[in-house]
């Protein structure tokens, strides 16, 4: 009875506008208020394009995954799809390159974490940080999905009232309110200032716009708990059109204030737009915003990896441990996995020198793009689609397919796109063993025993 009890708690709780607060709290991070300078200085003012783009090819693939949450939801989420529709090694696969490129990206989060920290403690070392953050975000996870859904709600307001405060100020710093300032505020309007690295520049930096929406897959880990699944669509239509707009003004005006040039990739363009305004305040605040940004990205990934952990240890894809309960029906073991994964990644963030692991964290992001592209693949499978539903997958993947080309334009990203088909290599040469290995053995067993096969499901409308 308490176990029934504990799915009904896990289940049917949320209404779509909650679940909305809680794909903004998974979605805007470092990658937004840090990540976007990257792009920034790579393609100048015409990265505004690249959040577009990037904004369809997310809308696409959140689509298609609240259409099958809707028809069958599934804690496994994609994973769990990818195995209805290719069978085992697809959700073998797919489950553990989440898992593998959300730790290595939660290292790289807690390092980003620990820097902007040090904006205040200056002499405190950057492990100390770390532990603590990540002591912090374990405890949130442990706590269970009541207290989860309450925190991240509270900073997803708090990211969302940051946002709209620097539309606030720099719209009245635009007026001229606001004393102080440094070129006359213009937005590049000319062919030459808008696309001044030319389409390669442009090109290069499509991947960092994508990662600014990174996280929505999160959410539809999260659509399983809703009280009408069939709300999904709605819930990700409202959040991503609302970001969308949020992101291409807050850049736009970033841009009016300050040349693409004098972006700093290890500062938020925010920062630096509003610098040379008469206000002592901004930094501090900001400082506090990415520092609730990158922690609540962090605990929405903690989430999506433990509850991954646990529906690959229920399917047999990992020790049947790390699906048992213990302490409050909490999965102790795979939040102990995770753990351990964790604390291995960022003792990696501060050891190995920081461009390798610069390009160790830039292979996880792109793991984490392919397997939105095979969320659409997988979409294929398993959901009937009209003509426009056919172009509009198409389109996602296209994009898709050119964010991930475009890395191979730029020193670091290239290095990261060879480092991320290592990862593929590795983990595809397990699934292979795993297949010839144990599960044909054991399919080989069912047959002999008499027990029925799994069938391929049919496609759903």
């Amino acid at each position: 009875m308490a176990e029934a009890r504990g799915e009904e708690e896990e289940k049917g709780t949320l209404r779509w506008w909650q679940l909305s607060l809680l794909g903004v709290a998974s979605t805007i991070g470092t990658g937004y208020f840090l990540g976007s300078g990257i792009g920034i200085r790579m393609a100048g003012p015409s990265i505004l394009i690249a959040f577009i783009l990037a904004a369809i090819g997310t809308y696409t693939v959140f689509e298609v995954l609240a259409r099958m949450t809707a028809d069958r939801p599934e804690k496994g989420s994609f994973r769990s799809y990818a195995k209805r529709a290719f069978g085992r090694w697809a959700g073998f696969s797919s489950g553990w390159m989440y898992w593998c490129s959300e730790l290595l990206i939660m290292g790289s989060q807690l390092t980003a974490l620990s820097l902007f920290s040090r904006f205040w403690f200056p002499g405190m070392p950057m492990w100390i940080f770390a532990i603590i953050y990540a002591v912090l975000g374990l405890a949130v996870i442990f706590l269970g999905n009541r207290v989860f859904d309450s925190m991240e709600n509270v900073l997803s307001v708090i990211k969302i009232a940051a946002i709209l405060m620097f539309l606030i100020v720099a719209g009245a710093a635009l007026m001229g309110w606001i004393p102080g300032g440094g070129k006359a505020p213009a937005f590049p309007h000319t062919a030459d200032t808008f696309f001044p690295t030319g389409y390669r520049g442009l090109w290069s930096g499509f991947i960092f716009a994508f990662y600014a929406f990174g996280g929505i897959e999160v959410m539809g880990m999260l659509a399983v708990r809703l009280r009408n699944p069939k709300d999904a669509p709605k819930a990700g239509t409202v959040m991503l059109v609302l970001l969308a707009i949020v992101y291409l003004l807050s850049i736009g005006l970033a841009l009016t204030f300050i040349s693409y040039k004098a972006i700093d990739p290890k500062r938020s363009p925010f920062i630096t737009a509003l610098a040379n305004y008469n206000l002592p305040f901004i930094p501090h605040v900001f400082n506090g915003v990415l520092i609730v940004a990158g922690f609540s990205t962090m605990v929405a990934s903690l989430y999506a990896v433990t509850t991954m952990l646990v529906t690959l240890a229920k399917d047999k894809d990992a020790p049947l441990l790390f699906a048992r309960k213990a302490w409050g029906k909490r999965p102790l073991y795979a939040i102990g996995l995770t753990a351990a994964g964790l604390a291995a990644s960022v003792v990696m963030s501060f050891v190995m020198p920081g461009r390798i692991y610069e390009y160790i964290t830039t292979s996880a992001g792109l793991l984490l793009l392919y397997n939105w592209f095979f969320i659409l693949v997988t979409a294929g499978r398993l959901l009937k689609f009209s003509a426009f539903g056919r172009i509009k997958r198409w389109t996602g993947m296209t994009l898709i397919v050119l964010a991930v080309l475009g890395t191979l334009f730029h020193g670091t990203s290239r290095s990261g796109f060879w480092g991320s088909l290592i990862f593929i290599a590795v983990i595809g040469m397990v699934t292979l063993i795993m297949q010839f290995a144990v599960w044909k053995r054991r399919k080989i067993a069912r047959r002999r025993q008499g027990k029925p096969l799994v069938l391929r499901p049919k496609r759903t409308t």
